[in-house]
């Protein structure tokens, strides 16, 4: 990717101060008008409310409008940035919930990193909110976030780091292992990368019943012998069929049908993909560097080569989830996500994409009909 896009990009930002704008469903044109939306009407609207809370939905912004949350500390592919530099990224994602999905967000971009601070700012919010997003929040802490978060509010919540992209990326291996001919039982599968993106792409991956996987960090593979796992990694490493030896990246991924890469650009040599199986899967997603790029990948033996980006083919982006999984939820008032929901979505994506071919394993969020049919599935579960 060039870097004039990084300037143009500075340039759009500078010209609009931003990408947000708040905008007023009534108009405000007379005395009456503004008696009904302010005051003095507004006061039996607020005393209905304290009558039943569940008439929020009903009478204010609540019923559509998300809180994308982030404390800045794992930025893109850029790091720990903190929350200034977080709000472009939220602004960002809060104008695809309206612009695709007709969903209302705005960025929270909390001057925190503690996470009982975080957990405590974010359920002081939740009345004005329909969902939370949380977002770019670093792992291992984003876990226990969400989860309490999900057990103690009474409304959806979604790290999108987490399953946006997991969901993403079981789409794009389902329709991979139909082009290659390969069954999911039988598969060896190497994920590098076990932040939060790699734990819930695994956990994906295993409810979907690939289970033969090896995990691989930076310090190589994941093996029992190892005495600095996380209870995340533990728990990978206890689901899976393998139990493998202890290596390098480089060993986990001789024989192997799949690579999935959620870490860092480079890291996937050429040999590397040529130890593969035949008709190998690379998913390289590290952004905005992938482990591997596209081209070398293909040279080196892979059949099919996704990345996370938008200028090579197969871009495996969490866009395609989280405007519809938003809607659905909010649309169906359905008070929590399950793990499930994503697996379902995955294979609404993957029966999504039309003249299915290596170079086209999943739809865009540009084509028809993407949004709903996220929407839809998440609704079944009501």
């Amino acid at each position: 990717m060039s870097d004039d896009v990084y300037q143009k990009s500075l340039d759009l930002h500078k010209k609009y101060r931003g990408k947000l704008e708040t905008v007023s469903k009534v108009k405000l044109d007379s005395k009456e008008v503004l008696s009904l939306a302010y005051s003095p009407g507004v006061a039996e609207v607020s005393r209905e409310i304290a009558r039943d809370p569940h008439l929020a939905r009903e009478y204010t912004l609540k019923r559509n409008t998300i809180a994308i949350v982030s404390d800045g500390s794992s930025i893109l592919g850029l790091g720990n940035l903190g929350a200034l530099a977080a709000i472009p990224v939220m602004e960002g994602k809060a104008a695809i919930l309206k612009e695709f999905a007709g969903v209302d967000a705005f960025p929270i971009c909390l001057d925190t990193q503690d996470t009982e601070e975080i957990i405590k700012a974010v359920k002081q919010i939740a009345p004005v909110f329909g969902g939370i997003n949380l977002e770019d929040i670093s792992a291992p802490k984003c876990f226990e976030i969400e989860e309490r978060l999900r057990r103690e509010l009474d409304i959806p919540v979604m790290h999108d780091d987490q399953w946006g992209a997991a969901t993403v990326t079981l789409a794009g291996i389902i329709n991979s292992l139909k082009l290659v001919e390969k069954n999911k039982e039988n598969v060896r599968v190497v994920l590098s990368g076990i932040g939060s993106a790699g734990v819930a792409t695994a956990r994906l991956l295993l409810i979907y019943g690939i289970k033969n996987i090896i995990f691989c960090d930076s310090k190589g593979i994941i093996h029992k012998d190892r005495e600095d796992l996380t209870k995340e990694k533990l728990e990978l490493l206890d689901a899976s069929n393998l139990k493998p030896e202890p290596g390098a990246l480089s060993d986990a991924v001789r024989g192997a049908d799949i690579f999935i890469g959620l870490s860092k650009g480079g890291v996937l040599s050429e040999d590397m993909v040529s130890s593969m199986a035949e008709r190998a899967i690379v998913f390289a997603l590290a952004n905005p560097t992938p482990e591997i790029m596209p081209d070398v990948a293909s040279s080196a033996g892979a059949f099919i080569v996704a990345t996370g980006r938008s200028d090579f083919p197969n871009q495996v982006n969490n866009s395609l989830v989280f405007p519809g999984a938003f809607k659905g939820m909010l649309d169906g008032n359905i008070p929590q996500f399950k793990i499930e929901m994503f697996s379902a979505i995955a294979e609404a994506l993957a029966g999504h994409v039309v003249d299915l071919s290596k170079d086209k394993i999943l739809p865009t969020m540009f084509e028809d009909g993407v949004v709903e049919v996220v929407s839809q599935t998440i609704q079944k579960f009501k």
